[in-house]
């Protein structure tokens, strides 16, 4: 064996833990710089508790930017320029707390408010720009999810869109790894019915590829055995009641375990897709994502068939079916979990047109697609796409 791994340095999870958010922060510095994820985190009391959680740990705050949609390069951009006129040196710190492009967008501007070369992020993002790389460590940053389908907290890299031209691609460096993740399972209740099925899929597509992926390793692997025993099950029962306990524990400990498993292990297809259906056809990430997990499970089944036996084995002890009994099982399961909670069987429910398709393929070859376990030429998910269609 050989591989390195990377995990957040201090993880804390748990039921109403959001309440040591100032107590653990203070170990950040004494000024917090807030970006959040949604604006229900300020109608509904979330900001207004935390910035009082600060204070009462004799933190000062600010509530910088609010985004509600997927960080593009002038969100960045914009928000780097803010901080720039709000950061006093010593002391101070970032706070993302929401979904993924909350803590995105803070995690890039944690690592752009410090690296300078360049006035744009543009410039750092992989296959795009000048290529420049992020040599000063980012500010501190504490990440604190209230969904469960990204992973983002436990993860290396923030996904920075535009629209013109259309790309998505990744700031990445093992130092945006945030240094504190504060993970209250509790403050999901609140999220809908149909965004716990995206973001929940999300997680689960991340679980699978990174476990099948062509730089697998071994602890990710474990990890991703543990994430989805925890989140099939526990999926449909958070999008059924919201305030479910169990439901929410089990799919915010799984998504954390899918940032992890990805950090460390790549994903595949289904992730190479899911951007390229974002910036051409603005379809949600995890939505994409859970409808091209079947395709995906299926494209890779020839050379995952032992991989997919172990997994549904994984998930019923009690199975007794051959390996390739127990593959097409597995596919089953993902196929008939996505109906449950409402996800669309094909793309054309999206509004997607084969006139789309070959724009679609040439942007699916990023970092993602290049961890899927077998090549995928151009023809071949030019005939995926149309089939899913």
């Amino acid at each position: 064996m050989h591989y390195d791994f990377f995990a957040p340095p201090q993880i804390h999870f748990g039921w109403d833990r959001f309440q040591e958010a100032g107590i653990l922060a203070a170990s950040l510095g004494s000024r917090a710089l807030i970006i959040s994820g949604s604006r229900s985190l300020e109608t509904n009391g979330v900001l207004d508790e935390l910035k009082s959680l600060l204070s009462r740990a004799g933190i000062s705050s600010e509530h910088i930017r609010t985004i509600s949609h997927e960080p593009e390069v002038t969100d960045v951009d914009q928000v780097t320029n803010i901080l720039q006129h709000h950061t006093q040196g010593t002391g101070d710190f970032l706070i993302g707390i929401g979904g993924g492009s909350g803590i995105d967008l803070a995690k890039a501007c944690a690592a752009m408010i410090t690296n300078r070369e360049s006035e744009t992020v543009l410039d750092y993002l992989e296959g795009v720009g000048q290529g420049l790389q992020l040599k000063a460590k980012p500010l501190p940053l504490m990440a604190i999810p209230t969904t469960a389908g990204t992973g983002s907290e436990a993860t290396k890299n923030a996904v920075i869109s535009s629209y013109a031209p259309a790309f998505k691609k990744s700031l990445r460096s093992p130092e945006m790894i945030p240094d504190i993740i504060l993970c209250d399972p509790k403050l999901a209740c609140s999220v809908p019915p149909e965004i716990t099925a995206r973001t929940g899929m999300d997680a689960i597509t991340q679980l699978l590829e990174s476990y099948i992926s062509c730089r697998a390793q071994p602890i990710p692997q474990a990890l991703s055995l543990q994430g989805l025993k925890l989140a099939i099950p526990a999926l449909p029962q958070a999008v059924a009641d919201g305030n479910s306990r169990t439901g929410r524990e089990s799919m915010a400990h799984a998504a954390l375990l899918s940032g992890i498993a990805l950090a460390n292990s790549g994903l595949g297809m289904a992730h190479g897709v899911a951007p390229a259906l974002g910036t051409h056809c603005r379809i949600p990430h995890g939505l994409a994502c859970a409808v091209m997990l079947p395709s995906t499970l299926k494209a890779n089944r020839s050379v995952c068939e032992m991989q997919y036996a172990d997994i549904a084995r994984h998930l019923d002890p009690g199975l007794s079916l051959s390996d390739a009994g127990a593959a097409d099982s597995l596919i089953e399961q993902i196929e008939a979990l996505n109906a449950s909670i409402g996800i669309p069987a094909t793309l054309s429910e999206l509004g997607v047109t084969s006139e789309q398709i070959p724009a679609l393929v040439a942007d699916s070859r990023g970092n993602s697609m290049r961890g899927n376990p077998r090549e995928i030429s151009d023809d071949e998910l030019t005939g995926i796409l149309q089939d899913l269609l």
